[in-house]
């Protein structure tokens, strides 16, 4: 598993899960009911900002995530050095000098957020610029 599928796992699967519909057991005798085939629902966005926002608030110490691609790694649980950032960016296909940690550093958290928009999660358009 790549980092930012490791990222986007973290976020993800602290989203709640609705609890499945209860089944309806015919009585006994009773004629089975014929039910309409229904295509599935697409499923609903993920929250990201609502789920960093709960973990930032219980996690003991001042991270910025909306800003930070440091901060964000750190609170979901991971390693953020340099080498980590490095292979991150590695990953996400980055080509600019990684001497320049803060230049990509910016560009990892854009990147990041965008990805995980586009893997169905619910971004406010102010992170995506």
């Amino acid at each position: 598993m790549g980092i930012f599928s490791n990222i986007m796992d973290k976020i993800f699967h602290r989203a709640p899960k609705k609890a499945p519909a209860e089944a309806v057991q015919p009585t006994a005798g009773a004629a089975p009911a014929t039910t309409p085939q229904v295509a599935p629902a697409a499923p609903e966005p993920i929250d990201v900002t609502g789920i960093l926002d709960e973990m930032a608030a219980g996690a003991g110490q001042k991270l910025n995530w909306r800003t930070s691609i440091v901060d964000l790694m750190k609170l979901v649980g991971m390693e953020s050095s340099l080498a980590e950032r490095k292979e991150l960016a590695a990953e996400l296909g980055y080509t600019g000098d990684t001497s320049d940690s803060a230049t990509m550093n910016i560009w990892l958290h854009k990147q990041v957020i965008k990805k995980l928009s586009e893997n169905g999660g619910k971004v406010p358009p102010e992170l995506l610029d």
